[in-house]
Formats: structure tokens, C-alpha cells, sequence
């Protein structure tokens, strides 16, 4: 192997998270999604297109002085369910969380359609989208039915 494909392409962290494994090109979905923005006062590394024996390519973000929450790990599956997650603590990984995308996402996200009564605040209903298809992830709405554009989503994060 040579020296340029065995360095690091990112240093390590001695407090944070690392989430590995994100699908090519999704990383900034990924920030977004998680709320993650250029107003965050914690270092975060982003690489992209890495080459991965097992996807092919991917990204890889690293979040110092960070450990994700359920809520965002919840929301982190809408983008990547296969995505690894390391918790890391003094330079070692302390805790691998598992994502995990089920049949039905609650309470992550609302819906995108404008008219959909979970919108009426007299009427407080959960938040629940189905998992119609998970490769390509298509969604849809438990009470209205209508396909939610999952560009729109990172909008609709609660």
C-alpha cells in the first residue's frame, strides 16, 4: 500500500463523535439533518468520497466535543441507516451506537405537506412517517398518505 493511501486523511479526535460509512455525497445532508451548521462553535471534519472496499465510496464526519443524542441518531437514519457511529473519549472509541431505521419513524420529523393535519396545533397528533421502501427511502405519511420529499425533511426536523 502506499504512504499517500495508509496516512490519515483525517486527524483524530480526543473527545466527539465519528460517524463512518455515511453514503457518497450525503454528508452535508447528514450536517443539515442533524442541525450541524457553519454557526457551531465544536470543530467538525468532513470527508468525502473516500474510497471504501464495502460501499465503494463514502463520507465520513468527525465532530469534536459532541456525542450524539437518540433523537439525532433517529434522524441520522433517514439519510444514512447504515451508517457506523463511534463515540469517542480520551482518543479511543468508548461506545458504538447502532442506527436504526424501523417500520415507522415518530416523532423525528413532521410531515412536509403544508395541509396535513398534524400542522393544527388544536389537533396535537405524533409525527409518524412509514417506511415504504428503504433503498431507495421513500416515506409517507401515517394520517395524510402523501410521499414526503426528503430534501424537504431537514426543514421539518423537530
Amino acid at each position: 500500500m502506499s504512504s499517500e493511501h495508509s496516512m490519515r486523511r483525517v486527524t483524530a479526535i480526543r473527545n466527539g463523535t465519528v460517524i463512518d460509512h455515511i453514503p457518497s455525497g450525503q454528508a452535508l445532508r447528514v450536517l443539515e439533518m442533524l442541525g450541524i451548521g457553519g454557526n457551531t462553535s465544536v470543530p467538525v471534519s468532513l470527508v468525502m468520497n473516500v474510497p471504501s472496499k464495502k460501499m465503494g465510496s463514502k463520507d465520513i464526519i468527525k465532530v469534536e466535543d459532541r456525542e450524539l443524542t437518540q433523537a439525532e441518531l433517529d434522524r441520522l437514519a433517514l439519510v444514512a441507516p447504515d451508517a457506523h457511529v463511534a463515540i469517542i473519549r480520551a482518543y479511543s472509541v468508548a461506545e458504538k451506537l447502532t442506527i436504526n431505521l424501523g417500520d415507522e419513524v415518530v416523532n423525528v420529523v413532521r410531515c412536509t405537506f403544508s395541509n396535513c393535519i398534524t400542522t393544527n396545533l388544536r389537533e396535537p397528533l405524533p409525527h409518524r412517517l412509514r417506511v415504504v421502501e428503504r433503498d431507495p427511502l421513500q416515506l409517507r405519511c401515517h394520517y395524510c398518505g402523501r410521499p414526503q420529499d426528503l430534501d424537504e425533511l431537514a426543514n421539518n426536523v423537530l
